[in-house]
């Protein structure tokens, strides 16, 4: 084996390939076709979208668990631990599956060349078929038509939410990230939108391959009872027929997101389970809307990092009561689009807090995030860290006040860090 240590895998990855993100499939598919990854066992659900992706993912977690069915879920990026990233029944891998699942790819592609991402990839695919998974759900990373995820033909895709993100890769026409993302579908299989103001090249890329098209506000609808506290969902079977449930308590995670993975499981001919309303209450994910009490200080972590992210955290602010102020801890990347995201958010913001995040070369300075809020009419406190800023609010705000922490998974990491969750 090249190396036993996963730290050394991931140290000798990082530096493999010529460059962090390479887009395209035919190395990374070439590599599968060796490994024999192409043809599993399992059913496959692949999930694409600008936000809510990995809700999606937990919440067919969580169903197929209700059901007895062993699931193998991946996702990106993690916040504490590599392991994040390859589940099995909600459960991280080991590292040493992954170091042994590492070294069968490394004997597997010779000399061909593959990105950090291309290697998590391929090891979640070959774990989960080597354990035998009955349903494998795979977030997509970067877009959807030339992402690593896609070279698996999936059953049932996702399309989550479509908005503005990752310009430098994927352009600032969403059209183009539409049909970007629409690129999971595959003809004669299930394709669906939850978002119901997607552009119309996704769904005219759905019936130009002809998939069969499910979307939001057509065959998938969902409506919220006026106090915000219970939604009803209706969907369609595999034979057409229409199905809904009523009075459903609404989860903490987004709902477009949940409801089309309730969609997606049903179209796998699954049933959904008798104890939904339970299932809804408790699905959780870490740094999304996240609530922890650390020594009497009430927080919230998030990692939404563009516009449509914080103007969800903004609804969800706003519809939860708070008898003292909003602290927002911010630390974010410089590529991103900072004043969209504070925009969003000046409404229910009572103090903003910016942080650098040290060592990261993309992320954006204090000082630059000081004049971001400047120009938006806003002032703010500076500190060199994420730790610094809540070790300082930690004495400073009272059990009326909340914290919010957001702006990336960098962000969210090291205050989980700090608080010590999940370590």
């Amino acid at each position: 084996m090249r190396y036993t240590e996963l730290s050394d895998w991931l140290r000798w990855q990082e530096s493999l390939h010529s460059s962090e993100i390479d887009m395209g499939l035919e190395r990374v598919r070439a590599v599968a076709e060796k490994m024999g990854l192409l043809t599993p066992e399992a059913k496959v659900v692949s999930i694409a979208g600008t936000n809510g992706k990995g809700s999606c993912v937990a919440t067919f977690e969580a169903l197929c668990l209700s059901q007895g069915l062993r699931v193998g879920a991946f996702t990106s990026p993690h916040l504490l631990r590599y392991n994040e990233r390859i589940r099995i029944n909600s459960l991280e891998v080991d590292d040493q599956e992954i170091c042994e699942s590492f070294e069968r790819i490394d004997q597997a592609r010779g000399d061909i060349s593959l990105t950090y991402f291309e290697f998590g990839t391929l090891a979640a695919i070959d774990i989960f078929q080597q354990r035998g998974v009955d349903i494998m759900v795979l977030e997509v990373g970067l877009g959807g038509r030339l992402d690593a995820v896609n070279i698996m033909d999936a059953d049932v895709a996702i399309v989550t939410s479509i908005a503005l993100d990752h310009q430098d890769w994927l352009g600032s026409d969403i059209n183009l990230i539409g049909h970007e993302k629409a690129g999971i579908y595959r003809p004669h299989r299930w394709a669906i939108c939850a978002d119901e103001a997607a552009p119309a090249t996704v769904a005219d890329y759905a019936h130009d391959i002809g998939s069969y098209w499910v979307s939001m506000g057509m065959s998938l609808n969902v409506s919220v009872s006026d106090d915000g506290k219970h939604w009803d969902w209706q969907g369609v079977t595999e034979e057409g027929d229409f199905i809904d449930y009523s009075d459903l308590p609404v989860p903490q995670l987004p709902l477009p997101s949940v409801a089309a993975a309730l969609q997606g499981f049903v179209l796998l001919g699954h049933s959904l389970p008798g104890d939904l309303h339970e299932l809804l209450k408790n699905l959780q994910l870490s740094g999304r809307a996240q609530k922890i009490v650390s020594n009497g200080v009430h927080y919230l972590l998030d990692v939404a990092h563009n516009p449509a992210a914080a103007e969800l955290l903004a609804r969800r602010l706003a519809g939860e009561v708070c008898q003292g102020a909003t602290h927002v801890v911010v630390a974010m990347m410089k590529d991103k689009d900072r004043a969209g995201v504070f925009s969003a958010l000046l409404d229910v913001v009572d103090q903003w807090h910016v942080a650098e995040l040290e060592g990261n070369a993309r992320a954006a300075s204090g000082a630059l995030l000081l004049d971001d809020l400047q120009q938006l009419g806003c002032s703010a406190e500076s500190y060199d860290s994420v730790t610094q800023a809540l070790n300082h609010l930690a004495s400073q705000v009272s059990e009326s006040d909340r914290v919010v922490v957001m702006g990336s998974f960098f962000t969210v990491a090291e205050a989980l860090s700090v608080l010590a969750v999940g370590a």
